[in-house]
């Protein structure tokens, strides 16, 4: 089966500008079987209760502002599935969760971005899970477990967020070298992550080093959770890129397998 991945997307002109991330995955695609459909959770929705998209064509959202004009050109057209949206509701709705569908909202730059990079073609149906950042890790592990079925269908399963996402300092920061409550954060959650320590990375937040530092708020890490989940209870996890963004935002990548 695939793996599921966990994808650190960056900022929206990551697509514009060289860099090792912008190259990681645009060398993605070649490293994976064609996926028959890709269900991405982007940090970027987020609702009271899980939502799915299942629009027949996705829209493209671009919803940022302040970057190069370019970039609200950009569209990123593939096709939707109506079919995959209803075969995940069915899965949630018997893991007991409580779904809603929403047949017009397209992609935002948290699925398009990285889409864009790995599959330029936009000929794979792609549907996109929210996220609910007052639930929690734990929740969104269980997201993953119920969806874990999707995996035998040849469904890629992608969490798209951030693996540091502390804006402020990403704007207004001065950093000259990634700083030591960055680095000893991503250590400490890559340490977890290989030894599949499930109860550490649940608690994260109050064992992690600098995790609120790195963190002010949850959503942008809780996509990994759902990648996580739906690759077991014995993933195994695979870094398969780390870089920094101005030093404070990293974008490493991971692959879930079991």
């Amino acid at each position: 089966m695939l793996p599921t991945l966990f994808l650190s997307h960056g900022a929206p002109d990551l697509v514009l500008s060289e860099s090792p991330a912008r190259d990681f995955l645009g060398s993605l695609a070649g490293q994976l079987e064609t996926p028959q459909a890709i269900l991405i959770i982007s940090a970027h929705w987020e609702t009271p209760g899980p939502a799915v998209t299942a629009a027949e064509v996705n829209g493209t959202i671009h919803d940022f502002r302040g970057f190069p004009a370019v970039l609200y050109t950009m569209r990123y057209p593939a096709p939707g599935s109506p079919a995959l949206a209803a075969r995940i509701a069915g899965l949630l709705t018997q893991a007991g969760l409580s779904v809603t569908t929403d047949r017009q909202r397209g992609l935002d730059h948290g699925a398009w971005v990285p889409l864009l990079l790995a599959y330029p073609a936009a000929d794979i149906p792609a549907v996109q899970l929210s996220v609910q950042p007052h639930l929690g890790p734990a929740h969104h592990m269980a997201l993953g477990r119920a969806l874990a079925p999707l995996r035998e269908d040849g469904v890629l399963i992608i969490g798209s967020g951030s693996f540091t996402h502390n804006l402020s300092e990403f704007f207004h920061g001065h950093a000259e070298q990634e700083p030591q409550w960055v680095t000893a954060f991503a250590d400490w959650f890559s340490q977890a992550l290989i030894e599949n320590r499930s109860d550490d990375l649940l608690r994260y937040r109050q064992i992690a080093p600098f995790a609120e530092k790195n963190h002010p708020t949850e959503e942008h890490l809780l996509p990994l959770y759902v990648a996580l989940g739906a690759a077991g209870e014995k993933a195994h996890a695979e870094r398969l890129h780390h870089s920094t963004d101005r030093r404070v935002l990293r974008l490493d990548a991971y692959a879930f397998t079991s």
